[in-house]
């Protein structure tokens, strides 16, 4: 299909192909930019498990230190206030709502965007419709003019669905990664609580004692959004 074709199309559906071009885009490079954020999260917060499991003590300077491996990264947040409240605050509930405020803080941070996403995979199909409808009523348009064949109207017709079909191509590809991107948030906020249920229990004074089956549960769990 060369270009002069596109152009035509397009014109013919009173621009929307257009539209759906620039969503293609917007919904690429939204996919993109949250696949490879997504995935730095991910291996930050096997890290910092891993990491926080091999400290035997826990203090200001250990926490900040720790923090400071992960810098922009949401697990930073998390260990930076865990190394803020270790020395004054041992009440486990205060720690626990202290944390868990940051935790939904951070939360926006870690789906954003993903609402463009969704909102793309729902309007594309709509839009591609209204591209061929308005297509078609150019395409029967062609009948009111004596000297042309109704062989024209089928070709009038099947170019009209193209930006149907540009439409759902569009919503296809949004919602096969929005959903891989909103289960990947999902194990990022389970890796968040799962940090802060051990700096509580652990600057408690809780026992830090986890079982070989659940450790190897966690990893097992926090591999899925490698």
């Amino acid at each position: 299909m060369s270009a002069d074709t596109l152009m035509h199309l397009a014109r013919d559906s009173a621009g929307v192909l257009y539209v759906i071009a620039a969503m293609l885009f917007v919904a690429l490079t939204i996919i993109v930019e949250r696949v490879l954020f997504l995935r730095r999260v991910a291996a930050g917060g096997r890290a910092a498990l891993d990491q926080l499991d091999r400290l035997d003590h826990l203090d200001h300077t250990a926490l900040a230190a720790l923090a400071a491996r992960h810098r922009g990264l949401p697990v930073e947040r998390v260990l930076a206030a865990a190394a803020r409240l270790c020395g004054p605050v041992r009440n486990r509930e205060t720690l626990d709502a202290s944390l868990e405020e940051v935790i939904m803080r951070e939360a926006p941070r870690i789906d954003r965007f993903l609402w463009v996403l969704d909102t793309i995979v729902t309007l594309a199909p709509l839009l591609g419709l209204f591209g061929t409808i308005i297509g078609m009523f150019n395409a029967f348009q062609v009948l009111s003019d004596p000297g042309n064949a109704p062989t024209q109207v089928t070709g009038g017709v099947a170019e009209a669905l193209v930006a149907t079909a540009s439409g759902l191509f569009v919503a296809m590809i949004g919602l096969l990664f929005f959903n891989g991107l909103h289960n990947r948030v999902r194990l990022a906020v389970h890796q968040l609580e799962t940090l802060k249920a051990s700096l509580v229990n652990r600057i408690a004074g809780v026992p830090h004692d986890v079982p070989a089956q659940a450790r190897e549960a966690q990893t097992a769990f926090a591999a899925q959004g490698a």
